[in-house]
């Protein structure tokens, strides 16, 4: 009897420690401020042994990479900064509860909200150590190696620096994805259905990236004659990422494990999900109250607009529990003048309105 009981603690003791893992994230680096390179000493291992979230994979990448973990950080939290603005107006709006697991518990769901998050995150990544690459921050790469555009006219120079795409999105995939791939489900089990659905959306947030980079140019000449121009590689503004990644949430395919370990369409009459798309593989809660389960923060509290229609309305996005109306006075800067030379004055009005909040 001892030794089944202590053979039964030690598995639910390693099954607990596997659900801490699981709830940790490498997100979390965004939370928590990564020192900077010159900070660093080679081969340190305690470094990446003290960051929270990694994967052992990931560790290993960042004893390897050392330089890359501050920009990693940044890459997250300029996806996390994204997903909050594009679900700024949704019940869901992609709050963060703690900075080690970052999401909480709504993060287990596989969801199209935790589809737009891996994508976006990952995109995150590509765009940050894409730059850094072109900055000179990274030993490991530097301008844009991509080559002339064959529609670039003739008398135009492809040169400058350009920021390395190329590297931003295989160091990504390596880094990101390390997770994902060194887990070993039963196949065919849900868990390898969430590996597979991590991945797709993963890949899916660094060709956003990759695919959106597009060529920019600067005129050279007398008085601005523009009779010369040099070209590189640019990446777009993150904010059209966002975008993108946001009409791919809209339209994300809900898929199911196979026998087989492979992801297939729940409703054969759609089109077959793109590398581009995202997927997801269980329904999202309502997200109205506040769950401990599902890790819904509820909308209790939310500010919300009386006359729109849309999520943003006190309608939906109270769930049909009604609002709270109170005054609240604003700041503005108004009656701007510009004076020679050169600067804006502006004078402070105050404005009461009126805002509703969800009960």
């Amino acid at each position: 009897m001892p030794g089944l009981l202590l053979l039964f603690t030690a598995a639910l003791l390693s099954s607990w420690v596997q659900l801490l893992a699981e709830a940790n994230s490498w997100w979390s680096l965004a939370m928590n401020p990564v020192q900077r390179p010159e900070m660093f000493i080679i081969g340190a291992q305690p470094v990446c042994s003290q960051l929270p979230g990694l994967s052992p994979g990931q560790r290993k990448l960042c004893q390897l990479y050392q330089e890359h973990m501050a920009y990693i950080g940044e890459g997250a939290k300029t996806g996390i900064k994204e997903c909050q603005y594009q679900f700024r107006q949704r019940r869901w709006n992609c709050s963060t509860v703690d900075n080690t697991s970052v999401f909480g518990r709504v993060m287990q769901i596989g969801s199209r909200e935790a589809a737009f998050t891996y994508a976006v995150s990952a995109a995150g990544v590509v765009n940050a150590i894409s730059r850094a690459c072109r900055e000179g921050e990274l030993s490991t790469c530097g301008c844009s190696r991509t080559a002339r555009p064959k529609d670039l006219p003739r008398d135009w120079l492809w040169g400058g620096c350009g920021d390395n795409v190329e590297y931003g999105y295989r160091f990504a995939k390596e880094f990101v994805d390390a997770r994902e791939r060194e887990k070993n489900f039963a196949k065919g089990s849900e868990e390898q259905g969430r590996v597979l659905m991590n991945l797709q959306n993963n890949e899916a947030g660094r060709r956003a990236v990759y695919k959106m980079a597009d060529v920019a140019c600067k005129c050279h000449g007398v008085s601005g004659s523009c009779s010369l121009k040099t070209c590189w590689l640019q990446l777009a503004e993150f904010r059209k990422v966002g975008d993108q990644l946001k009409e791919k949430y809209d339209s994300a395919a809900a898929m199911r494990i196979t026998r087989k370990g492979k992801l297939e369409l729940v409703n054969s009459r759609f089109n077959q999900p793109t590398p581009e798309d995202l997927v997801y593989v269980d329904p999202s809660p309502d997200y109205c109250l506040r769950n401990e389960t599902t890790g819904s923060l509820g909308t209790q509290g939310r500010l919300c607009n009386k006359t729109s229609e849309g999520m943003d309305g006190c309608e939906l996005m109270c769930c049909g529990r009604g609002y709270d109306q109170f005054k609240s006075i604003q700041v503005e800067r108004c009656h701007c003048k510009f004076h020679w030379c050169c600067f804006v004055k502006c004078k402070k009005c105050t404005e009461i309105v009126d805002q509703y909040v969800c009960k």
